[in-house]
């Protein structure tokens, strides 16, 4: 067992394939199904399970992915002490999380931490929590709601609720994000605007609304936003999209109480002690 077989065994549990883990590690697939066929050999298991879907985790695949990922990041300390190399944490956020919430984190861990480095990367939902699944980032920032991940409406790629056989993801709620429904002053109420299907904010609109609400899908949560201020309907929006709008009085609150949502950071179990300052940073006051 090698830091290579373990960095493409991690890169397979979260990839799903042996060749969507080749192309992030910029590797030949043999090489890759080579590592792990040399990794279960020594280790006299079997980590996958192969399937016409792709590569799915055994119980005991599942049990060492966590352990692999903690030798990797050892690996990587004890690499930086004998080298001076920073660290470097790598961050996912959905994109208006990642314009909206990111910069005062990033100036918090700037403040506690000046010899680490943080590369925030903005994907769409799925690709942030295979992601964190399969070691590429270290955690994501998302929207959620309920006591489990994908309480709001979405599927979590490969964690299935069945089974031990998956990586294990954990998460912290380290804020809300409030909702509003509305429109401009003198516009129209109907219909309500939607951003397309999947989006965090769309999937709250769906579970508040329903299905009888008449109602027009837009491209994105600015473009609804827009549409609000001209006049063409209402929308459910974040509360950090709204604030200069509401000020001015472009839009205004048509009373609709909607939940808010939970602020979720999520990573893969067992990575506490990597991300102590990541987790320290977003659970600090805003205004820290």
């Amino acid at each position: 067992m090698d830091l290579r077989q373990l960095r493409g065994f991690v890169a397979v549990a979260g990839a799903g394939t042996v060749t969507g883990a080749a192309n992030s590690l910029g590797l030949a697939p043999a090489s890759v199904s080579e590592q792990v066929r040399r990794l279960e050999q020594s280790l006299g298991v079997a980590l996958f399970e192969r399937t016409p879907q792709g590569m799915r985790l055994t119980e005991q695949g599942a049990t060492l992915l966590v352990r692999a990922q903690g030798l990797l990041d050892h690996a990587d300390e004890v690499r930086r002490a004998v080298t001076g190399r920073r660290r470097r944490v790598r961050i996912g956020a959905l994109e208006m999380l990642a314009a909206a919430r990111m910069p005062a984190v990033i100036r918090r861990l700037s403040e506690r931490r000046p010899d680490l480095d943080v590369d925030v990367h903005s994907h769409t939902r799925q690709s942030l929590l295979a992601g964190v699944a399969g070691g590429e980032l270290d955690a994501a920032l998302l929207l959620d709601t309920g006591l489990r991940i994908g309480g709001l409406g979405f599927a979590v790629p490969h964690v299935p609720d069945s089974g031990p056989a998956a990586p294990d993801l954990d998460f912290l709620d380290v804020g809300e994000v409030g909702l509003a429904l509305v429109a401009a002053p003198d516009g129209d109420r109907e219909p309500l605007l939607v951003s397309p299907p999947g989006c965090s904010i769309r999937l709250a609109a769906d579970r508040a609304f329903g299905a009888e609400v008449p109602r027009r899908e837009l491209t994105s949560i600015a473009t609804a936003r827009e549409w609000a201020r001209q006049g063409l309907g209402s929308a459910l929006l974040p509360d950090f999209a709204l604030e200069p709008d509401l000020a001015s009085g472009a839009l205004v609150r048509l009373g609709f109480e909607a939940p808010a949502l939970a602020l979720r950071l999520v990573w893969l179990r067992g990575r506490e002690p990597a991300l102590r300052d990541v987790l320290y940073a977003m659970s600090a006051p805003t205004d820290a």
